[in-house]
């Protein structure tokens, strides 16, 4: 296409209804220029639960809560924040000693606090009582690198640091209100 002054062909502009009309020349720095700073938000995940899981045992369980996120670039990092009801129960002790703990995939990238003995976060203990319980939301944010534009899966698991005398972690218990745990995975450009 050209533009007419005066009778004359003078300025010439690319043809921008078809890709005929571009070459590689009008298309440079166009990329580069297009990338947002470090620190953008690039995308945002969220996942949540509501189903109750009962753990009774020593071993770390899945408690339901999980989100996915597949990153568009390799050297993103992945703001993780989650926010989990859980409730701690037990009927004759005044201990109830836990552990809640994050994973990328299978590969567990936040452990709670450990006293040497085993995990004891979170902890709950009451004196001078038979039955003892505690519900709050408990917080993990961690900020990761996974290197990777693989589609990721990042969640939780829950584990009693001992078993007996009725001890019990529950996640999202049934029949409580806004028991609703939430996890959100945010992109951030590097």
């Amino acid at each position: 296409m050209a533009i007419v002054l005066n009778g004359t062909t003078g300025i010439t502009t690319p043809d921008l209804t078809s890709a005929a009309g571009l070459d590689a020349a009008d298309l440079t720095g166009t990329v580069a220029s297009a990338r947002l700073p470090a620190g953008s938000v690039l995308q945002v995940v969220q996942g949540t639960t509501s189903t109750a899981v009962s753990i009774s045992g020593t071993t770390y369980t899945d408690s339901n809560l999980s989100a996915t996120i597949t990153p568009t670039s390799a050297t993103s990092k992945i703001l993780i924040l989650v926010n989990q009801v859980v409730y701690q129960y037990a009927t004759s002790t005044s201990q109830v000693l836990s552990g809640i703990r994050l994973l990328r995939d299978s590969t567990v990238i936040v452990n709670p606090y450990s006293d040497g003995t085993g995990p004891a976060e979170p902890y709950l203990e009451v004196g001078g009582g038979t039955e003892i319980y505690n519900i709050f939301r408990h917080t993990i944010n961690y900020l990761d690198s996974p290197s990777t534009t693989s589609a990721i899966s990042y969640k939780t698991q829950g584990a009693l640091r001992n078993t007996g005398s009725g001890r019990t972690l529950l996640f999202q218990p049934s029949g409580s209100i806004n028991a609703t745990s939430i996890i959100i995975l945010m992109e951030i450009a590097a």
